[in-house]
């Protein structure tokens, strides 16, 4: 009786994390390095809550998305982490906010976002 109690525990822990990152949203990785992002572009939902990843593989970058009001800066093995909810359908752009040598001004992104339905 004891095993089918701790069964159950475990699925609803279980349960609970689940429903816990689904309410988060999902999680998007994108790296930085000298001069560009990859992914260059994202797609997401209005209303979907995101996390973005910013990972430098380089030097020193910044992931900078005024519409968004994302201003993230990222130094090499220190990753950054920003959570945006859209609450606008549109494309914005996006650039690296920290000078990172001559093709800095090519380091360009974009985040697409559409309906939710």
């Amino acid at each position: 009786m004891a095993a089918a109690f701790l069964i159950c525990g475990i699925f609803v822990q279980g349960t609970q994390a689940a429903l816990a990152q689904e309410a988060a949203g999902h999680t998007i990785e994108i790296h930085a390095k000298r001069f560009s992002f990859v992914p260059a572009e994202i797609t997401v939902k209005k209303g979907e809550t995101v996390k973005l990843v910013i990972t430098s593989d380089d030097v020193e970058h910044a992931l900078v998305i005024p519409g968004l009001h994302v201003n993230a800066k990222v130094k090499k093995g220190q990753p950054a982490e920003v959570t945006i909810t859209p609450d606008k359908v549109g494309d914005f752009d996006g650039k690296c906010g920290h000078f990172c040598g001559t093709g800095h001004a090519s380091m360009t992104f974009v985040v697409h976002v559409t309906n939710s339905e």
